[in-house]
């Protein structure tokens, strides 16, 4: 698997990250001067209150938004040198997101959400449907390829979404609140799998608020006002 590679290397290095939003004349500081390494294999979690900037933090490393200033790089490749369209192949390619309400596609099957992230890659129909078969397999849904968001559970529908974002074989997988939306025994059962990810080696980061899915962690890092220390 390519994204899995040599453990303890960087994978992740940020430094002096900062994130201002402008609101007419006012400037909201989310992050200031956030910094740290993440290696190849480790399991991370993020924790803070509300308006901490741990979102915001997720978003700058799924490259979903780009940091006011300051450097991120991933595996090496410095991310605030990359144009639009190398972005978002790194996007989709090099990240696996997986987001508190799921974001699934309501008319298409837990198969066709799955193949989504491929649909932007190369390989045939065929191909990109046995890999999404063996990623949903891999998460214990090979009985559920056909239906749809609304005949799935909660903890399914988890599922289903972290299948898409491990289709592509990231370098990192990034979590929002996964268990959020869940109660509590499903959301044990969705972290026994992220957990089990991990072991095979993938690296993980994990936004949560819940103290309990934070002992799934190696490591916890505390943000409170866009500031990050080690928990």
């Amino acid at each position: 698997m390519k994204g899995i590679g040599r453990s303890g290397e960087a994978v992740i290095e940020v430094e002096g990250v900062t994130k201002v939003y402008r609101m007419g004349p006012v400037e909201v500081h989310a992050l200031r001067g956030v910094g740290f390494t993440v290696r190849r294999g480790e399991f991370v979690v993020v924790r803070g209150p509300s308006g901490s900037g741990k979102s915001t933090l997720l978003n700058i490393l799924g490259c979903l938004d780009r940091p006011t200033s300051g450097s991120y790089r991933l595996e090496g490749q410095a991310v605030g040198r990359l144009g639009d369209r190398t972005l978002a192949r790194t996007r989709n390619c090099r990240i696996g997101f997986v987001f508190q309400t799921f974001n699934l596609l309501p008319r298409l099957s837990a198969l066709g959400n799955v193949m989504l992230p491929l649909v932007y890659g190369d390989g045939q129909r065929r191909a990109r449907r046995e890999r999404a078969r063996a990623a949903l397999e891999a998460v214990g849904l090979g009985d559920r390829l056909n239906h749809r968001p609304n005949e799935l559970s909660g903890g399914e529908r988890q599922r289903v979404a972290i299948a898409r974002a491990l289709v592509t074989d990231p370098a990192i997988l990034l979590a929002d609140e996964p268990t959020g939306n869940l109660d509590s025994v499903t959301g044990q059962e969705v972290m026994a799998l992220l957990s089990n990810l991990h072991a095979q080696g993938r690296t993980t980061i994990l936004v949560t608020h819940d103290a309990e899915v934070a002992r799934y962690a190696q490591r916890t890092l505390w943000m409170q006002d866009g500031r990050l220390r080690e928990a």
